[in-house]
């Protein structure tokens, strides 16, 4: 999906940066771009390079398929992770940002210091780009939205990493983002997340209903 000639000429000034994960959240992305330390997390962040908030945000839904592998040091347990090449469909809320925050987001969620630009012309040219070797530093093309791209991140190699469930503050910002974001009900939440690869055999179904229908109102 190349982005049109034309949008790259603009230079790039925003993207959208389409989450699947935590970053569903708008409180817990918040703080890649102003910094803090989110509910649950034993990491802060040291946030963006331009702190400004999203200049908007939307619900959409990805060609592909969410799953929850690895072991995570700053939630314990697993972490979402997107698989372009499985068919099936993953909820998402797209943030519109500076390619500037962009470039800063995916270094934090590399657990390195933001600071560096990434050239986007690879990805917006071909779909996908492996810009290293780290569990986020494959960029996808996603989709095009309002004229601008819709980028996301993830595993080079989705198949090689072992599915693991999430810890439970993970996944309430996982169930509070989608509460935000799709407008869903505790029920609907549930059966999404426990039909995600990795969420078994650590949740079952009554587990996931009241993880999901009481902690993230607290």
């Amino acid at each position: 999906m190349p982005v049109p000639l034309a949008l790259r000429e603009t230079g790039g000034v925003h993207v959208w940066y389409a989450s699947y994960g935590s970053n569903l959240s708008s409180d817990r992305f918040q703080c890649y771009l102003s910094g803090g330390r989110p509910e649950g997390a034993s990491r802060t962040y040291p946030g963006a390079r331009s702190q400004n908030p999203p200049e908007d945000d939307r619900a959409l839904t990805l060609p592909g398929e969410m799953f929850f592998a690895w072991e995570s040091p700053t939630w314990g347990g697993g972490i979402a992770f997107y698989d372009a090449a499985v068919a099936g469909a993953t909820l998402a809320r797209a943030y519109l940002v500076t390619e500037q925050q962009f470039a800063d987001v995916a270094a934090q969620e590399m657990h390195r210091p933001p600071g560096a630009d990434l050239d986007l012309s690879q990805v917006l040219e071909h779909s996908r780009d492996e810009v290293g070797p780290g569990r986020y530093e494959t960029l996808h093309l996603v989709g095009e939205l309002e004229g601008a791209p819709v980028l996301t991140f993830t595993t080079p190699d989705p198949a090689g990493l072992q599915h693991n469930s999430p810890a439970p503050a993970y996944l309430r910002m996982i169930a509070e983002g989608l509460r935000e974001a799709h407008e869903l009900s505790d029920e609907d939440i549930a059966a999404y997340l426990l039909a995600r690869p990795g969420t078994q055999p650590g949740w079952d179904a009554t587990a996931l209903a009241d993880l999901v229908s009481e902690p993230a109102r607290q």
